[in-house]
């Protein structure tokens, strides 16, 4: 018997959700726990204390440049909208994974209905670590996220109200989303989404990530 149409419809859009860059292999076998591979230089953080959970940080630039992640990271890109910014923290992030070898799938939702069930999606993929790029995404990541603590989750050009210590924020004057009802930290700028800025962002945050410095937002207004 033909399935309906609708649940072809279903099962065409979920397909088309997901892609990936071609590094990796079978992400339902197991491998090695990611490392570090390098070191966080001088003033990334103050080495005499862990900073809190929910605590801002503003790293000494290019303190992160030598920390990469080790082979057959697993990562899910978890984006929405079309707008620049997204557009040149989506190019950072790909950028990024090229340049690092990282095994990259993007999972994109195209409808504000899609979004819970789109991060359900990157869950259910079991990559190290899920990325998200996307002011719409903030809102649904706050629901999901907490109930999902042992993965890793870091937000770039935007954040959550109140993160658990799972995810990890990159944010600078000019970003900082915090979601509906909250708005902006700052002075919403799209020009500040330079592709210096983001993959500066998404490096550093990677960087706190694999170093186990998270639930906390990394500021970087100085480059």
């Amino acid at each position: 018997m033909r399935p309906p149409l609708r649940a072809v419809a279903a099962l065409a859009a979920v397909a088309a959700l997901v892609t990936g860059c071609g590094f990796g292999g079978d992400w339902s076998q197991p491998h090695a726990k990611p490392i570090a591979i390098g070191t966080l230089g001088a003033g990334f953080v103050d080495p005499s204390s862990t900073p809190s959970p929910e605590a801002t940080i503003t790293p000494r630039p290019g303190s992160w440049t030598d920390v990469h992640p080790s082979k057959d990271y697993r990562v899910v890109l978890l984006t929405t909208g079309d707008d620049p910014p997204t557009r040149t923290l989506v190019a950072a992030i790909e950028d990024w994974a090229e340049e690092e070898h990282v095994d990259l799938r993007t999972v994109v939702a195209d409808h504000p209905y899609d979004l819970v069930p789109s991060i359900t999606s990157a869950l259910d993929m079991g990559p190290d670590l899920i990325v998200s790029a996307g002011d719409d995404l903030v809102d649904p990541l706050a629901l999901v996220t907490a109930s999902h603590l042992a993965q890793r989750f870091l937000v770039v050009g935007a954040e959550l109200a109140e993160p658990t210590h799972n995810v990890t924020a990159v944010d600078w004057s000019g970003a900082s989303f915090r979601g509906e009802g909250l708005g902006m930290a700052s002075a919403y700028d799209p020009a500040s989404f330079t592709p210096a800025r983001c993959a500066a962002a998404v490096r550093a945050g990677v960087a706190a990530v694999l170093n186990n410095l998270t639930g906390i937002v990394i500021w970087l207004d100085e480059l």
